[in-house]
């Protein structure tokens, strides 16, 4: 089992005692018992020096769990006082993600450092690789000035005993946009100016030191109140359980959803109306557009990258008009947006037709914390059926192909995917803004993750094995031609 998994199932335990504690007769004493019950008295550490360091990350995951922010805590407060502030609030304001102080291991800064492999042999190809004579020999051994290093890596090419090595830091490596630093005590802190809310960092930290704040517990009431509850699920959910999507739905209204909608039935929406912007834009002579159903790029745009901003499409995303059918269609309900993406939370923050987002893990321990067996469960059987192109929305090249799908035969799309945003990604999509043009197609596809929302945060399933079980869901479903031809 991968470094990653063990940090989900550890947020995944916290979250099932969450739920279980707010389906208790006493929610605030039951979630300040959390940490002592994950880690009883005489335990055995599992991650941390000591068990009191262990209850107290666990008690700052509770904090993120609960939906609050672990950067204003000020350790005084008790959990049952956030457990009754969870159930007081209105909305969940300020930023989607927390950086949970004591999970994070404080690692050491990325520099290039000799490890004792180095044999000191006659050669020095390190020293002679080096342009800003860094690295010396002394006693038989190399060894870098810190203040001289760029970090430009050639030392580490040029050794024949692979014996110089990058120490890098899994979460500021993963970052494409450097919003993840150190802040003076050697603690993640995360630059929120910066910040595009793709969630590399939560599924790159191994210590699982950077969590959402979950809307849990708003979630949780609103299905115990009388108002209808709506859950719109991504079509990446199709890709993360065994069991099919119907029995996913069926769980869902099990665990208290009221109805259960496909946000490929939004997207059908979304491929529709970003054909015909296509067409528009064509006309008017634009030489390229982007696609804009990627929460995370939207806000790279805004942040970082403005000048891309005219040729991004204007169409709204798949959730955006998911939650306009599910208001329109069950008027005065609560909609849940259920996915695999941080920045979906924040959009869903944004959009006034989307209530709540839950993650795809938090799903899951709902069905645990409520004994839901999956396999038990019927097929559910959605009203409005969605197109295979919709469903195949969460692959990397399933939006682009979607539109060319849906355009004309004479709109001459030529599609070209950006499959993860990386910093050498950005640098091309700065390059095509810059230049005004983009050689290698006409429809920018930009998924933030590598291989679409299948690669998501809050994932359970390799992105590849969830590309097959989706591919085959969406099989099932009618051609986006046909939808046209009733329209």
């Amino acid at each position: 089992m991968s470094n990653i998994k063990l940090t989900s199932n550890l947020n995944k335990q916290v979250l099932v005692k969450i739920i279980q504690a707010f389906d208790s007769d006493d929610f605030p004493r039951s979630t300040y018992q959390i940490p002592f019950k994950m880690r009883p008295k005489h335990s055995d550490p599992l991650y941390r020096c000591c068990i009191h360091k262990e209850r107290a990350a666990i008690r700052e995951r509770v904090i993120a769990g609960l939906g609050f922010s672990v950067a204003e805590d000020d350790h005084e407060k008790l959990l049952s006082q956030y457990a009754v502030d969870a159930l007081e609030r209105n909305e969940l304001a300020g930023e989607v993600l927390t950086a949970i102080d004591t999970a994070c291991k404080g690692c050491v800064p990325v520099r290039i450092h000799v490890t004792d492999m180095c044999q000191g042999c006659v050669a020095q190809s390190c020293v002679a690789s080096c342009k800003f004579k860094a690295i010396k020999i002394e006693n038989s051994k190399a060894v870098i000035d810190t203040d001289l290093c760029k970090n430009c890596g050639k030392c580490i090419s040029a050794c024949s005993y692979s014996a110089i090595a990058r120490l890098r830091v899994p979460c500021e490596e993963v970052c494409p946009v450097k919003a993840i630093s150190k802040n003076d005590l050697g603690v993640v802190e995360i630059d929120f100016e910066r910040c595009i809310s793709c969630g590399s960092c939560v599924s790159g930290c191994p210590f699982g030191a950077i969590h959402e704040r979950s809307q849990l517990i708003d979630i949780l009431q609103a299905i115990k109140s009388d108002t209808p509850v709506v859950a719109m699920i991504a079509p990446a959910l199709g890709g993360q359980f065994p069991e099919p999507v119907g029995k996913l739905a069926t769980a869902l209204t099990r665990a208290g959803f009221t109805h259960v909608v496909e946000a490929a039935e939004g997207a059908d929406l979304t491929i529709l109306h970003e054909a015909e912007e296509f067409i528009e834009r064509s006309k008017e002579g634009e030489p390229f557009m982007t696609t804009s159903c990627c929460a995370a790029y939207r806000e790279l745009i805004t942040k970082l990258v403005p000048e891309l901003e005219k040729y991004v499409s204007d169409t709204p995303t798949p959730m955006h008009y998911t939650a306009r059918i599910a208001k329109d269609r069950f008027p005065d309900c609560i909609t849940v947006f259920v996915g695999p993406c941080v920045a979906k939370r924040k959009e869903g923050l944004q959009d006034p037709y989307v209530d709540y987002v839950m993650s795809i893990e938090e799903m899951g321990a709902l069905f645990v914390a409520k004994h839901i067996e999956l396999s038990e469960c019927e097929d559910y059987e959605f009203s409005v059926p969605s197109s295979t192109e919709a469903r195949e929305f969460a692959i990397t090249g399933g939006v682009s192909h979607a539109v060319g799908t849906a355009a004309p035969e004479n709109a001459n799309i030529t599609p070209f995917c950006i499959d993860g945003l990386d910093k050498k990604a950005i640098a091309l999509l700065k390059s095509f803004a810059g230049k005004g043009v983009c050689n290698q197609g006409n429809l920018i596809e930009v998924m933030a993750c590598q291989g679409g929302c299948v690669g998501g945060s809050s994932i359970l399933n390799t992105p590849k094995s969830a590309e097959v079980k989706i591919k085959a869901y969406g099989a099932k479903g009618q051609s986006i031609r046909r939808i046209l031809e009733t329209v």
